[in-house]
C-alpha cells in the first residue's frame, strides 16, 4: 500500500458523511490504513438505553511503554443548508490551496495528519507504543463514545502515558495556540410553578413568569468567582426561556428556562449545583413560588500541569512554525475532559476559524505541516521519555 498522503486521506474521510452518530464508513477508512501499518484495531460499539448506537475505534501499535495516545473523532456536525456551500459539503474540493468540506478542520484533517505521522514514526522503530482512540460521538451527547472506550480500556488493562487530542486548537495560524485545559460545563433546566388564571383576575392566579425572571436575574447577576490560574471567571448564560402559552388572556401555570454555566476549577459540577440551588432557595423564599431545577454536568474543569509534556509539544511547534503557542483553556468542551482522568492531555490541531460553519475549510499547507509536527512530536516523545526512564 502506498505511503499515506495526509491530503488524500483527509479527502477520503470527508467523503464519508459521518454526522453524529452515523459512521458511514469513516472508521473503515481509518482502520484499513492503520491495520496496514501493523496496528491492532478493535471496533467498539456502545449503546445506552434510549440512545443511538455509536461506533468507536481503539487501535494500538506496539506493546512496550511509554504509550503515546492520539485521540479524536470522525463524527461531524450537520452541513446545514447545502445550497449555501460553495462546494458540496461531503465532496472535498481544492481551490487555491484551500480544502473545503465538512470535517476538514474538525477534525478529519488532524486524524489524517496523525495517521501519516504514525506511519513515518513506525518506520523508525520507536521504543514504545502508539494508540489511536477515535470516537463517533464527540459532537453529540458523548454518552457512547470516549467515556465508554476509556471504561473498556480500564477493564482490559490498556494504559496510556500521555495523550494529544487533535481538536482544531489553533486560532489564526497553525501553531499559535494549544489547549492545556478546559472549563467545565453545567447544563441546567429551571421550571417555576404558579397557578393558572384569567388575566383580568390576577389575584385568583399566581403568575410564574415574574418569579422566573427574578430567579434568572439573581443567578445571572451573581459573580461566581474571579477566575482561576489560566482560566477566565466562570460564566452563567441564559439560553432559552419557554412558557408555551398560546392564549393572550391566560396566566400560565408554569414557566421554564434553560441556562449553561462554563466554570473553572474553583468549582466541580456538584459544588456548583449546590450553590445554584442555595441561591434559588433564597429567591423562592422571597417570591413564594415553587421551582424545580435539573442539572447535568458534561465534564468538570481541568488543567494539565505536566510541564515536561507541555514543553515538548510547544517546543516542537515553535521549531516547526516559528510561533510560540499560547497555552489556553478557552473554548467549549472536548473529549479531553474524559481523558484527563487517564493520562496528562493537551490539544493541538488545525485552525478552527471555520469549524461548524458553512464552507468549513483548511489550508492544504497546514494539513501537511501538521503531519510533520505530529511526526516530530512522536520522535521526540519516544526519544526523551525513554532517556528519562
Amino acid at each position: 500500500m502506498a505511503k499515506i498522503d495526509p491530503l488524500e486521506m483527509t479527502c477520503a474521510l470527508v467523503r464519508r458523511p459521518s454526522v453524529t452518530p452515523k459512521d458511514e464508513g469513516a472508521l473503515d477508512v481509518l482502520s484499513e490504513r492503520l491495520a496496514s501499518l501493523g496496528f491492532r484495531c478493535e471496533r467498539l460499539t456502545f449503546q445506552d438505553p434510549g440512545t443511538e448506537a455509536v461506533d468507536n475505534l481503539f487501535a494500538r501499535w506496539g506493546t512496550a511503554a511509554p504509550v503515546f495516545c492520539f485521540a479524536g473523532h470522525t463524527d461531524v456536525v450537520p452541513a446545514g443548508d447545502v445550497d449555501e456551500w460553495l462546494t458540496p459539503p461531503f465532496e472535498p474540493v481544492e481551490k487555491n490551496g484551500i480544502l473545503y468540506g465538512r470535517g476538514v478542520a474538525d477534525m478529519k484533517g488532524a486524524i489524517a495528519a496523525f495517521t501519516a505521522a504514525a506511519e513515518r514514526s513506525i518506520a523508525k522503530k520507536p521504543d514504545g507504543s502508539i494508540v489511536m482512540l477515535i470516537t463517533g460521538d464527540e459532537e453529540g451527547p458523548a454518552f457512547n463514545g470516549t467515556r465508554k472506550v476509556l471504561d473498556w480500556m480500564r477493564a482490559r488493562g490498556e494504559e496510556i502515558s500521555h495523550c494529544l487530542v487533535g481538536e482544531p486548537s489553533s486560532s489564526e495560524k497553525l501553531g499559535d495556540m494549544i489547549k492545556v485545559g478546559r472549563r467545565g460545563s453545567l447544563n441546567c433546566w429551571l421550571t417555576v410553578f404558579g397557578a393558572q388564571g384569567h388575566v383580568a383576575y390576577p389575584a385568583r392566579a399566581k403568575n410564574p413568569i415574574p418569579a422566573l425572571l427574578k430567579k434568572l436575574l439573581t443567578l445571572s447577576e451573581t459573580p461566581l468567582d474571579d477566575g482561576y490560574e489560566a482560566f477566565q471567571p466562570s460564566s452563567l448564560q441564559i439560553t432559552d426561556i419557554h412558557v408555551g402559552n398560546p392564549a393572550a388572556n391566560v396566566i400560565p401555570s408554569k414557566a421554564a428556562a434553560r441556562f449553561n454555566v462554563r466554570f473553572n476549577p474553583n468549582w466541580t459540577g456538584e459544588s456548583l449545583e449546590r450553590f445554584l440551588r442555595a441561591k434559588l432557595d433564597e429567591a423562592a423564599a422571597a417570591t413564594g413560588v415553587r421551582y424545580e431545577l435539573s442539572a447535568i454536568c458534561s465534564g468538570d474543569a481541568f488543567l494539565t500541569t505536566d510541564e515536561t509534556f507541555l514543553d515538548l509539544i510547544t517546543g516542537v511547534i515553535t521549531e516547526k512554525t516559528g510561533l510560540h503557542p499560547e497555552r489556553s483553556t478557552s473554548g467549549g468542551t472536548s473529549d479531553a475532559r474524559f481523558i484527563k482522568d487517564k493520562a496528562p492531555v493537551c490539544e493541538f490541531g488545525l485552525v478552527g476559524a471555520t469549524i461548524h460553519k458553512i464552507n468549513e475549510h483548511s489550508d492544504i499547507r497546514d494539513i501537511n505541516a501538521l503531519a510533520d509536527i505530529y511526526e516530530a512530536i512522536l520522535d521526540r516523545y519516544f526519544a526523551t521519555t525513554n532517556r528519562r526512564r
